[in-house]
């Protein structure tokens, strides 16, 4: 069945040394109430490796049931001071203490893109995470991620790296794309780097799509504690 949710995708600057306890507020304090009154669960939540991307920053992504789930979602938040829920003051007071700001996108899933339960079910996990961000020529975003499905998929695991999402941000031009991948471990992380000089395959796969592919950034994630791809499951109020 193709996979019908919609997802936010958020960027978080962190405030100094904060970032492990706002990964624990977004999962244990926000998760579980969101779960219960929007409907909406945690894709995951990581730390970007500061080496590959901004720092201090984490990545968020969040599973809604749909444009019309989204909808829910934003009517309960946009009605407070400052389109912020009431019932949620305290929490987004502490959240205030913790992040400078942010950036975030509504991204809609390849059809064939697992949903988080599905991706829990199927123990997909890894050691770390390739974060990609393709921005395309205009239009092209579907194309482009039929052939991640065709060739890019195949290529990333021979590395044993696994694609845990592929999406297209709404509310553009189609002209960007996000990739999610697994990585089993370090040492697979660097062996798909090392093969961008002396894989030919991996080399023709790339050269293969840049009649579409305007820029490509990769970073790498580390899962917080919490996150789904760690535990298995949906965080809970237990975890607080």
């Amino acid at each position: 069945m193709a996979n019908a949710k919609i997802y936010i995708h958020e960027f978080i600057d962190i405030i100094g040394h904060n970032r492990a306890a706002y990964m624990h507020h977004m999962a244990a304090n926000w998760s579980p109430e969101a779960q219960e009154q929007r409907q909406q669960l945690c894709f995951g939540i990581w730390a970007v490796l500061g080496s590959t991307g901004r720092w201090p920053q984490v990545v968020n992504i969040w599973e809604h049931d749909g444009w019309d789930g989204l909808a829910q979602s934003f009517g309960i938040e946009a009605v407070g001071k400052g389109a912020q829920d009431p019932t949620l003051e305290a929490w987004w007071a502490k959240a205030a203490e913790l992040r400078s700001g942010g950036h975030d996108r509504i991204i809609e899933p390849a059809p064939w893109t697992r949903s988080i339960s599905e991706l829990c079910a199927d123990g997909v996990t890894g050691q770390c995470f390739a974060h990609e961000q393709v921005v395309v020529r205009n239009g092209a975003a579907d194309e482009f991620l039929e052939r991640v499905r065709v060739r890019g998929a195949e290529v990333g695991a021979r590395y044993e790296w696994e694609l845990a999402g592929a999406w297209k941000t709404a509310m553009v031009d189609e002209d960007e794309c996000i990739l999610l991948w697994a990585v089993p471990t370090w040492q697979r992380w660097a062996d798909f780097e090392k093969g961008y000089s002396s894989d030919p395959e991996l080399r023709a796969w790339r050269m293969s799509v840049r009649d579409i592919v305007e820029s490509w950034q990769r970073i790498v994630l580390v899962d917080a504690p919490l996150s789904p791809f760690k535990t298995g499951r949906q965080p809970s109020r237990s975890d607080r």
